[in-house]
């Protein structure tokens, strides 16, 4: 199959796979008021069982990481696609709010792999030519599976209980795994950067990078700090829209679970599916023109979402919750399309897994892990509302982040990287 069509036709299979990897976690969200009212949960316990994905996920994120760069990308990938349908078929077994809190960690568990392997994978068929796209592409499956999990989760919870969501999207990941063990292949590591530092050779990268040299690249690496705590901030941001949006449309203006589901993903996914490949295509062309490009669009995004996110939780008219759910959509689009495009410009292909690892882990622990239980202890002593505009302040910290990134330490960081990969090629 020619080369330049098939790592497209990858990025398609991958796109399959994100798409059950967020339906699937998406699902418990517009599962809330069934769950609080059959298990008698609090606010607080519902925020625990978005938290204890989160934890497992970026806990478990370096070492998933780092192995991801020692095994065959493929191989991951599948592996935890097998493994998070399993689990989540067998989460209707839950009867208690701590079995329940259990199969949600298991399943961050399971789910923690695919990231950074397939971001690795993508980086090894895409130079930065085309990275920001192809990852821009990939990215729209996110939001569809929110939106399909948050929908019909809710749909398929009214009509047959709670337990039948998991079941559905559980079935359906293992099936579409079945169909890709026969279709998606291994690339060689550090291909794409490889050929554009030396196009037409077959060169190769020598070594793998340990956590502990990983982690002094971080050190010398100030881009890569600032780009973590950027993903800090964002990732608070979007755990609070897919954890407690569901809920906060169901009380504020009384829609039905279905309704509500639909509403608090529709808008903004959709959004996010126009925002995240036009993001991807913009920085694509500014990182052409200078090496912070990819993380100059990030702080824009965040910037420019900030306003949204603040009059979404004070407005009481829907058709201005729609309005602003589409812009901060629109503009989470754009950030997300380059999460791990941007870091992988000042980090080498030995070690990209590892860093999509890190990333996930300082994101999840440090952004979603805190934010469903930080909403619902503000809820509780404040409103919903209030607590979701509070929201607005953590954007703005993190878009000051990436343009300090953009302009002040991106091109050391990435002429540092290239030349790392100046001296490795080895022209056949």
């Amino acid at each position: 199959m020619n080369k330049n069509r098939y790592k497209w036709y990858v990025v398609g299979m991958l796109w399959c796979i994100a798409f059950f990897n967020y339906a699937d976690r998406e699902a418990i969200f517009s599962l809330f008021p069934l769950l609080q009212k059959e298990m008698h949960l609090t606010t607080i316990q519902l925020g625990l069982l978005g938290s204890g994905f989160a934890w497992v996920y970026g806990l478990m994120a370096p070492f998933a990481g780092s192995i991801v760069d020692r095994v065959r990308r493929r191989t991951a990938i599948l592996g935890g696609l097998f493994t998070w349908s399993t689990i989540a078929i067998l989460t209707p077994l839950a009867r208690t709010f701590h079995q329940l809190f259990g199969f949600m960690a298991m399943e961050g568990m399971g789910e923690t792999f695919y990231y950074p392997a397939s971001m690795s994978m993508v980086s090894d068929y895409h130079g930065k030519k085309t990275r920001s796209r192809a990852m821009g592409l990939h990215q729209t499956s996110v939001y569809m599976g929110t939106i399909a999990g948050g929908f019909f989760a809710g749909l398929i919870g009214e009509r047959y209980g709670w337990r039948w969501s998991f079941i559905v999207f559980g079935a359906m990941g293992i099936v579409a795994g079945l169909i890709l063990l026969r279709l998606l292949r291994e690339p060689e590591r550090g291909a794409a950067d490889l050929e554009d530092q030396a196009p037409g050779t077959e060169a190769h990268l020598q070594g793998r990078i340990s956590i502990k040299e990983f982690i002094k690249i971080i050190w010398r690496t100030p881009s890569m700090i600032l780009l973590m705590g950027g993903f800090v901030c964002a990732n608070f941001v979007a755990v609070v829209l897919l954890s407690w949006m569901p809920k906060f449309l169901y009380d504020k203006f009384h829609m039905s679970l279905a309704m509500a589901g639909l509403s608090a993903t529709l808008y903004v996914q959709v959004a996010s599916m126009v925002g995240s490949p036009l993001g991807g295509w913009l920085a694509d062309v500014l990182r052409r023109k200078m090496p912070g490009g990819r993380m100059l669009v990030q702080a824009i995004a965040l910037l420019c979402g900030a306003p949204f996110v603040f009059i979404c939780g004070e407005t009481r008219s829907i058709g201005l919750v729609v309005l602003v759910l589409t812009a901060w959509g629109l503009f989470k689009g754009f950030y997300d399309s380059n999460i791990f495009a941007s870091p992988f410009d000042v980090i080498p292909p030995q070690a990209r897994g590892t860093a999509a690892g890190f990333m996930n882990m300082v994101g999840w622990l440090g952004g979603g892990g805190v934010a469903p239980v930080a909403i619902g202890i503000l809820a509780e002593h404040y409103t919903l509302s209030t607590a979701i505009s509070l929201t607005s302040l953590v954007y703005v910290v993190g878009g000051t982040l990436l343009l300090i990134s953009a302009l002040f330490f991106a091109r050391r960081d990435v002429t540092r990287m290239e030349a790392q990969l100046q001296m490795a090629k080895k022209p056949a």
